[in-house]
């Protein structure tokens, strides 16, 4: 199946996590900018949700991306209700128009670092081995490229996950905690490229943060 349609919002309808339901007026869902909101994200706008542990944050991520549906109210990509899509639908969108680098990373462990890279991007054919190569150079883990994944540092692994995130067209890219396990130089180093990609693909950013936030610029700040 291909589909070309571009995905120019992502729209949040009184959106609740079902484990939240019945909690609408304690804290965190009463104070929260996302939770039980009409809320609209837009490409090539970026976001920031800033959230304490245990607010959803990591779920939110996991309901756009439809790997959970567990949650009450509507999650509509262009005024489409996400529940309707079809597993090719999917297929599709998480190969041509939604990237995603999960807080866990999901790098597998007894792969090397461009073994992990590979899979993704030979279901893309997006970015040439030189072009992944440069991306690794510029956060300091091509010297990595052939060691396994599980020998890395979590700052490294966290690095080499951003790459292989964005070896794909993408019009949102969801990170959550990008940056958790660096500091500021690599972080910085992270956000630049992130922009770059982002506005090579005309793209939103959805970031999340619990303390250590993405050094990018023109956050929309959210709280959750």
């Amino acid at each position: 199946m291909t589909d070309n349609t571009m995905i120019n919002e992502i729209t949040l309808r009184r959106t609740l996590p079902r484990v939240f339901a019945g909690s609408e007026k304690e804290s965190p869902v009463k104070d929260s900018e996302v939770w039980l909101r009409d809320l609209i994200f837009r490409k090539p706008e970026y976001y920031l949700i800033e959230a304490e542990s245990g607010t959803g944050k990591s779920s939110l991520c996991a309901y756009i991306y439809g790997s959970r549906t567990d949650y009450l109210g509507d999650i509509l990509f262009n005024g489409t209700d996400i529940r309707e899509y079809s597993i090719d639908r999917w297929c599709e969108i998480r190969k041509r128009h939604i990237a995603y680098l999960p807080q866990e990373m999901k790098l597998f462990p007894e792969l090397t670092v461009f073994e992990n890279i590979k899979i993704k991007n030979q279901l893309t054919g997006h970015k040439t081995r030189q072009e992944i190569t440069a991306m690794l150079e510029r956060l300091e883990v091509a010297g990595k490229i052939n060691t396994l994944a599980g020998r890395l540092s979590v700052g490294q692994q966290q690095r080499v996950a951003i790459v292989r995130a964005l070896c794909q067209p993408f019009d949102f890219l969801l990170i959550d905690e990008p940056v958790s396990h660096l500091d500021a130089r690599n972080n910085a180093a992270v956000a630049t490229l992130i922009d770059e990609e982002a506005t090579a693909n005309g793209a939103g950013v959805i970031a999340t943060s619990v303390g250590n936030k993405i050094s990018l610029p023109r956050f929309f700040p959210l709280s959750l």
